[in-house]
């Protein structure tokens, strides 16, 4: 007999601690346990494991979750064992015995989700699915399965066989981000039948959204480390566009006395285990990375997440930028941008087997980067979803740019170009026009040009702010094939003569990088009783060393900021607070209980 909307709702309140779903959630979960396929999109930090977990614990036998990354299923079965819920992974980390371990309890029926890898899955098909009673099939980042999404494997093209052993168990697929034709995709290779698309909003509105561009690379450690340490204690990811970056920046933030470590695939699995393991455990406070780094984490208590370079593409940004706040607290984003980064990344998708894809979805990122106007609206318009107002809470929002006349302006630096004979690079212009005497101007002989320091008004970093407008407005492009010269186009040469005005956002001089804001109402009541919120934290902190385990897999930050708030006395209260389940009040109740009485005691 299918569960009905009471069975759900007291089954999601015991097992995971909630007591209402998150939107699309629970239309999700009656869906599955009525047997039929699902496309579930839904941003990170939407809640996507709920909606597969909780039909899981509903159906008679074992969910089979295919997952892409070890981490990513330790971090899932952690979890879902802290909620007292039989879940196992079948992985190449085990070892013989741990493996046979697991598959005899499948066989028993003694798991109700059992997490596997692509490759594993190929493996266990003609046996260990035959044996066990499959109550429900999830395909986890199931963007991957797609040649047209962001981060294609070709092992999951072979999921889709496995339906053909699992006719009347119901399939669903997730994502965090997948355009029209990556789920299209999708559901062809998966084998879906008549599947309901689940697409969820992608608003994040607790992510706040801001851009810094023109910056050298000793202004972004500048303002990188002042970001940093205008967040005491937080933990956040640095996206890095090159290993050595990642290196240099982790080096650096060490230097201002931050735990830092760099992640990269150069480093050994042992190396990197090490650092994510550090991470988990807030034992690493920022990890610097590549993009090889992330997809694996399940970590609740991510605040920030920065990006040293423009990212290839929207939907990388987005998965990134949607570590931050996964608890539904405030979380801040920074993203860098500079001409560097367009000219290196241009290059990589001139370079790509999918030009023309890649130099579209560049294309959009620069749009983001580069925008006038709320950037949430921006973000959200690329996977279509239209929004009728402004945020409130990006840069753009909270500092409206002015327009002014920049033909003036232009007109020199377009005049600039032509006379040094179109050989310059966005760098060098930057220095003629300040008038800055460095050696790649003097080793060209451009401190003869007429032009000269005729912007030394403007300031070095607002010509660079500038001239990355003039190649967004296409009065100048890069030949990369030139050693990234400029050239002055048909638009620059129609405004360079006075044929054309050229309107520009005014080049306020450095932001200030903005400092975390506590628009949030939960957060606002736990900073009010914040000397128990560290207490109940220390408590946290010791309870998951003496288990081994993650401080957020034994209460999440959020649960931590409502025990602080609301201060419950007994176990029934205790019991009743976000994120606290059956099994953890039975468990962790006491120790906290009896800390918050101290505390109201005065002891």
């Amino acid at each position: 007999m299918t569960p009905d909307a009471t069975d759900i709702r007291q089954a999601l309140k015991a097992c995971f601690g909630y007591d209402s779903f998150r939107p699309m959630q629970e239309d999700i979960v009656r869906h599955l346990l009525a047997g039929q396929d699902a496309l579930v999109l839904m941003p990170t930090g939407g809640g996507k494991s709920v909606c597969y977990q909780l039909p899981a614990l509903l159906l008679e036998g074992t969910a089979v979750v295919v997952s892409p990354l070890i981490s990513l299923m330790k971090d899932q079965v952690e979890a879902l064992q802290a909620n007292g819920i039989a879940a196992a992974a079948l992985n190449s980390q085990n070892d013989d015995t741990q493996n046979a371990a697991v598959r005899r309890a499948c066989a028993e029926g003694r798991l109700k989700l059992l997490y596997i890898s692509p490759e594993k899955l190929q493996a266990e098909c003609g046996y260990l699915l035959r044996d066990m009673q499959v109550s429900l099939l999830a395909v986890d980042e199931a963007h991957c399965i797609s040649q047209w999404g962001h981060d294609f494997r070709p092992e999951y093209a072979q999921i889709g066989q496995v339906r053909r052993q699992l006719p009347n168990v119901p399939v669903v697929a997730l994502t965090a981000t997948a355009d029209k034709l990556t789920r299209q995709d999708i559901v062809e290779q998966l084998r879906l039948r008549a599947p309901r698309v689940f697409l969820s909003s992608f608003d994040r509105p607790n992510l706040s959204l801001a851009v810094e561009r023109g910056y050298t690379r000793q202004e972004k450690d500048e303002a990188l480390a002042e970001f940093v340490a205008a967040r005491p204690g937080q933990c956040g990811i640095v996206y890095c566009l090159s290993r050595r970056t990642a290196e240099s920046v982790a080096q650096m933030l060490c230097g201002e006395g931050v735990r830092a470590a760099a992640y990269h695939a150069g480093l050994s699995v042992e190396e990197r285990g090490k650092v994510q393991d550090g991470f988990i455990n807030d034992r690493v406070r920022v990890v610097c990375a590549t993009v090889a780094f992330g997809m694996g984490i399940d970590k609740s208590n991510v605040r920030w997440v920065v990006h040293y370079n423009l990212p290839k593409s929207m939907e990388e940004f987005y998965q990134e930028i949607g570590r931050a706040g996964r608890d539904g607290l405030p979380g801040d984003t920074l993203l860098f941008y500079s001409v560097g980064d367009v000219v290196q990344l241009s290059r990589f998708a001139d370079e790509s087997g999918r030009r023309e894809v890649n130099i579209e979805k560049l294309r959009r990122m620069r749009e983001y980067a580069e925008a006038v106007v709320c950037r949430r609206r921006v973000l959200l318009s690329y996977f279509g979803e239209a929004v009728d107002h402004d945020c409130g809470n990006c840069d753009v929002c909270r500092n409206p740019p002015r327009r002014v006349d920049g033909s003036v302006l232009v007109q020199k630096a377009l005049s600039a170009v032509v006379r040094a004979g179109q050989q310059v690079a966005s760098g060098t212009l930057a220095h003629i026009l300040h008038g800055d005497a460095v050696p790649e101007v003097l080793s060209g002989g451009y401190q003869r040009l007429k032009t000269f320091g005729a912007g030394r008004d403007v300031g070095l970093q607002g010509w660079r702010d500038y001239l990355l407008q003039m190649l967004q407005l296409g009065y100048v492009e890069i030949a990369y094939n030139e050693g990234n010269h400029l050239k002055v186009t048909q638009a620059g040469a129609d405004v360079l003569y006075g044929r054309a005005r050229a309107w520009l956002v005014a080049a306020e001089g450095r932001h200030k990088v903005a400092r975390p804001g506590s628009r949030h109402r939960v957060t606002q009541g736990a900073e009010e009783a914040g000397s128990l919120v560290e207490a109940l934290r220390r408590l946290r902190q010791q309870l998951a060393d003496e288990e081994v385990l993650p401080p957020y897999v034994v209460l999440s930050d959020k649960t931590l900021f409502l025990l602080g708030v609301r201060q419950p006395v007994t176990l029934e209260q205790f019991g009743g607070i976000e994120g606290v389940s059956e099994y953890k009040k039975r468990k962790y109740g006491k120790p906290f209980v009896d800390l918050i009485r101290r505390y109201l005691r005065g002891g």
